[in-house]
């Protein structure tokens, strides 16, 4: 009687989990749409606090007493301003020094072009703040509506492209989130054919995003982390998609003991026990690979780890706690029509993946050795991707007003005088400096000066004297290029090893100065970031699988898999989307999501493949573990890339290129690498595979249904009862 009375009551344990996640879990998910609030999105606040443009920003502010941002206000009128225009400009130089946040005695200009057809405001923005400085833009903005008939009047410079590009990030608290939803949905929906478990398993998804942004809104607010809209982006993508792939393992177990288990409650405890461990072995890979990135310098960079991380760990807390409740509560109903009945037919090593499993087994060499050499070919092509340098203009893949400024710059002014290079000099040797930067090629005509004391209203022929503080003085020199062209970087790094002749106490900054030392922050990162993740994973999936051949193989096979993926995407980024570069930013993001997620897939074959081998043998193992597994596999597979693929709704140049590259890696990840790849070079291996553990020495002895279902036989590489036979037809020595 007390055991009848202890089963009827198991159902009370899954309900009050689910309740918990409702009415503790629903709350939180308005955390989702709070995380824009405490976004950090300054270049400058990236970097380290030993840059030496970091250094020079620092020193600077004790000139101009706080942190500006220089914006610029172009004019144009085709045919040539005329004295109306020049009026109306001059009235507007005015007017502006009035708006909020506006640096009034900053504000430089008119500025005419030689041509006569455009003028230039300098506007310094006097504000760090994303929020108060996209309001500037709005405002300086809505006080150029009613400028005459036939005059262009748009705001650029950093301030401008910076203002569009937070404001570019306001998209992601809902068209994102949408997008990655419905792609979900309707994956999911042609996946189980059910109009009850995509639901399920959405929600769940849902609610693990809104734990995971509870928890980082809470740090970031209080400047435990930094967040900004890229990793904000991202973390969306992977909570939704992260939960999403552990459910679909979860569901796929559970379906399948229900087919061999009459009890919900027994079929879900079997379920629960297999999937637990890839499941934790995966999350912690993915997890443990992005606190890696805070051995980044770069905060962009170490931010995005934790808070990549924190979306990690909420997908695994819901698919292991209320996605398993959910289910053992609604039972066989949950994959209505299709329900799996107690002692129905398994269709898992039926139809596509029967045969794929069938193949490695028969021509096992052949497979992994054309796999392997076709993604070495496309690895060859990572050479040519392009990383030069993306002008902040080309982030933007719309049209925005900021962009457009910038292009009446380029076509009506010689030099970007807006962001020039402040070289923070001895008093001393300020002279000489001068003259040293003066004969740097790449520096504009009388483009080096210096910060008067007092500043100044136009530009006059003669400064007043400069600015001394603390026996230092500020250089300025404008380049002839952009600030963020290429060429600037290049005339800055020659400028300071110029300067550096005349005093190794010279710091340099500006804009030109914090994208170069971005760029280097970067390739320093990236020389620690990937052997760090690389050795973790390897750590990771040794304990997992209790050897060391068998990690190796795997770390090679999806290393080998990112090489083809950056092949293909720089001869596609080149050649077919006609990008202008890819930020260096984008290949270590992209190695870190390909490595640390595409594993999980060989994870979750591997470890089903070694419980496999372990009732009845490698080869059979191999074969049996990859027919069960493929469709749920390349199901989540298919949904990781398409969660990925929606980062591409934003209009910015590098969410694209990294939806693109993890999208399209992670399909290759789960098609070709842990299709083929990975299980028929383990099949050729044999035994050996799963070296030095004892399972190493365990005979092939496939069980009769196995044997049935896979059609096994000498034909297929594996003589039941027998020594393996290897593809040639020889027997293997154990």
């Amino acid at each position: 009687m007390a055991s009848t009375s202890s089963r009827s009551k198991r159902w009370i344990l899954p309900t009050v989990v689910v309740l918990l996640w409702l009415f503790v879990g629903g709350p939180l998910g308005s955390f989702a749409g709070k995380l824009a609030q405490v976004q950090e999105n300054d270049n400058a606040a990236f970097l380290p606090q030993s840059a030496e443009s970091t250094v020079a920003m620092e020193e600077y502010a004790k000139f101009i007493g706080s942190e500006s941002v220089p914006t610029i206000v172009v004019f144009e009128r085709e045919g040539g301003l005329t004295a109306q225009d020049q009026q109306v400009i001059a009235g507007y130089a005015e007017e502006l020094r009035q708006i909020d946040h506006v640096d009034a005695d900053g504000v430089v200009g008119p500025i005419p072009s030689e041509d006569g057809t455009a003028a230039q405001l300098v506007v310094p923005l006097a504000t760090s703040d994303g929020e108060a400085l996209v309001q500037a833009v709005v405002d300086i903005r809505a006080a150029l509506e009613d400028t005459p008939p036939g005059l262009t009047a748009l705001v650029g410079g950093p301030g401008g492209i910076l203002g569009d590009f937070i404001e570019a990030f306001g998209a992601i608290d809902g068209i994102l989130l949408g997008v990655a939803l419905l792609f979900v949905l309707v994956i999911l929906l042609i996946v189980y054919r059910s109009p009850v478990l995509p639901f399920v398993v959405l929600f769940s998804a849902v609610l693990a995003l809104g734990v995971a942004s509870a928890a980082i809104y809470g740090l970031a607010s209080n400047d435990i982390l930094d967040l900004n809209g890229q990793s904000q982006g991202i973390l969306f993508i992977l909570a939704v998609g992260a939960a999403t792939d552990y459910s679909l393992l979860i569901v796929a177990r559970f379906r399948e003991e229900l087919r061999d288990t009459e009890s919900k409650y027994d079929a879900m405890r079997k379920a629960y026990r297999g999937a637990l461990e890839p499941i934790l072995a995966s999350g912690a890979t993915v997890i443990l690979g992005l606190l890696c990135l805070l051995l980044s310098d770069l905060s962009s960079l170490s931010g995005l780890g934790p808070v990549g991380a924190f979306g990690i760990a909420g997908a695994m807390l819901a698919a292991l706690t209320l996605l398993p409740a959910a289910l053992v509560l609604l039972g066989r109903r949950a994959f209505w029509p299709l329900m799996p009945h107690f002692g129905s037919e398994h269709r898992d090593t039926r139809g596509i993946w029967g045969k794929v499993s069938r193949l490695v087994g028969r021509r096992a060499r052949t497979v992994w050795v054309v796999t392997f050499v076709a993604l070495a070919a496309c690895a060859a092509f990572v050479p040519t991707l392009n990383e030069e340098p993306v002008p902040q203009t080309e982030l933007f893949l719309t049209e925005v007003d900021s962009v457009k400024a910038q292009e009446i710059l380029d076509e009506h002014f010689a030099a970007d005088r807006s962001s020039p290079a402040l070289a923070i000099v001895e008093e001393e040797n300020l002279q000489e400096a001068m003259e040293v930067a003066s004969g740097r090629e790449g520096v504009a005509e009388n483009g080096v000066s210096y910060l008067p004391v007092e500043p100044a209203g136009g530009a006059p022929d003669e400064l007043p004297p400069p600015k001394i503080v603390d026996g230092e003085a500020v250089m300025l020199v404008t380049l002839d290029s952009n600030a963020d062209s290429a060429r600037a970087t290049e005339t800055l790094r020659d400028l300071r090893e110029d300067l550096d002749t005349v005093s190794e106490d010279i710091v340099v900054g500006g804009q030109t100065a914090i994208l170069l030392d971005t760029r280097d922050t970067i390739d320093a990162d990236r020389l620690k970031v990937i052997p760090a993740i690389l050795l973790v994973i390897l750590v990771v999936l040794a304990l997992l699988l209790r050897s060391l051949l068998a990690p190796f193989i795997l770390i090679v096979a999806n290393v080998l898999s990112f090489g083809a993926t950056m092949g293909i995407s720089a001869v596609l980024f080149n050649h077919v989307f006609d990008f202008p570069s890819s930020d260096p930013s984008t290949l270590l993001i992209g190695f870190v999501f390909l490595v640390a997620l595409g594993i999980d897939y060989s994870i979750f074959l591997m470890t089903r493949v070694r419980e496999e081998s372990i009732k009845q043998g490698t080869h059979p193992g191999i074969l049996k573990g990859l027919s069960v597994t493929g469709g749920v596999i390349t199901s989540a597979g298919v949904v990781l890339a398409a969660t990925f693929a929606a980062l591409s709704v934003l209009p910015l140049l590098f969410l694209v290129q990294i939806a693109f590259i993890v999208a399209f890696g992670v399909l290759l990840d789960t098609i070709i690498v842990r299709s083929l790849l990975v299980p028929a070079l383990s099949y050729d291996i044999g035994p050996a595979i799963w070296w030095p553990s004892k399972l190493w020495h365990t005979p092939d002895h496939a069980d009769p249904v196995t044997a049935e279902m896979l059609h096994l036989g000498e034909a297929d590489g594996v003589a039941l009862d027998r020594e393996p036979v290897d593809n040639d037809g020889g027997t293997r020595p154990r």
